[in-house]
């Protein structure tokens, strides 16, 4: 039976998520990847109980994640059951509805139907009176808003979820929803949008500004750019990397200009002390406009690395310069 570190709290940081009551781990653990039906499960055990025992509080799910569609849900749940069920009031578990899910006109989107069907098998995959967090997992371009966001407000009163969150949603979608979700009583904790060095959107959309002035946190995912921020690609596409794959990661996208960039960055890298990863999530968490960085992880020692970053979240005006510079080439 897993006992947790009686220390996993001594190195990690904590920062409040926006206006909230809610304090989040600066690292998260995303289960998008090596969670699935075709994955070890004791590996991802061994990667769970890794996360929590250094601080790392915050498994983020979806109703999709796998492969197959709901197995990472139902991996989880079987892990909390047997294993974490004692620290489930330490927890913050998230999942989120939004894609395709199930054939048929009612498994997708963001209508009222879908939300509510789609969060109550989630918690029954993952064996759940509740979550933390549910998110809508992308905005609904015919469904109405107010229908959405009233459904999201529902399940927490419902006690199906503690908080409701936002993903891919831009600046001024964001903003229309807030101001719905107040007027429900359930204000919005959190965002979930894409962030990396090589993924600046949130930025240039003024969505980390938005966050601010509805008093919502920020967390990140894909924040080493699908892998191409790692060594992994220093030095050419590796045979069975994911750009092999051809997926999410295209290897057309890791061009002689990419390449060239990774290669300077990965200096800057250096003389901080970090690996290229360590620099890419640091930087997404500089100056604490960005509550929290989600990783994923397919072996312990990827979290050992990811958390070593708590103690090198400062840049110097100089660094910052400087990988602005590698950036805009």
């Amino acid at each position: 039976m897993y006992k947790a570190d009686e220390k996993r709290y001594d190195q990690m940081k904590y920062l409040r998520c926006g206006k909230s009551g809610i304090l989040m781990p600066r690292i998260a653990l995303g289960l998008w990847h090596n969670f699935g039906s075709v994955d070890s499960f004791e590996n991802q055990k061994a990667i769970l109980f890794k996360a929590f025992d250094k601080g790392i509080t915050h498994f983020d799910l979806a109703n999709n994640y796998g492969p197959v569609y709901g197995s990472a849900e139902e991996n989880f749940g079987r892990i909390i059951s047997k294993e974490l069920r004692p620290y489930r009031d330490e927890l913050l578990i998230s999942t989120k509805a939004g894609y395709d899910m199930w054939p048929g006109p009612y498994g997708n989107f963001g209508s009222r139907k879908y939300l509510v069907s789609s969060l109550d098998q989630s918690l029954k995959r993952m064996n759940l009176d509740y979550v933390d967090i549910f998110y809508h997992h992308r905005p609904d371009p015919d469904t109405p808003l107010e229908e959405t966001m009233g459904a999201l407000s529902d399940i927490v009163k419902q006690g199906k979820a503690l908080y409701v969150g936002l993903s891919n949603y831009k600046s001024a979608e964001t903003r229309k929803a807030a101001e719905i979700l107040k007027a429900n009583n359930t204000p919005l904790l959190i965002h979930q949008p894409s962030y990396s060095m090589f993924n600046r959107w949130v930025e240039e959309d003024g969505l980390l500004d938005t966050l601010e002035e509805v008093g919502a946190g920020c967390i990140c995912f894909s924040p080493l750019a699908q892998g191409i921020l790692t060594d992994k690609y220093l030095h050419g596409i590796p045979e069975g990397s994911r750009a092999t794959r051809n997926h999410f990661l295209k290897s057309s996208a890791i061009t002689p200009e990419v390449l060239n960039k990774v290669t300077l960055l990965n200096e800057i890298a250096a003389g901080r002390g970090q690996t290229l990863a360590q620099l890419a999530l640091s930087w997404v968490l500089r100056k604490d406009r960005v509550t929290t960085v989600l990783i994923g992880a397919s072996k312990v020692e990827q979290i050992e690395d990811n958390v070593q970053i708590i103690d090198k979240l400062d840049f110097t005006e100089d660094e910052l310069k400087a990988i602005e510079s590698i950036l805009k080439r």
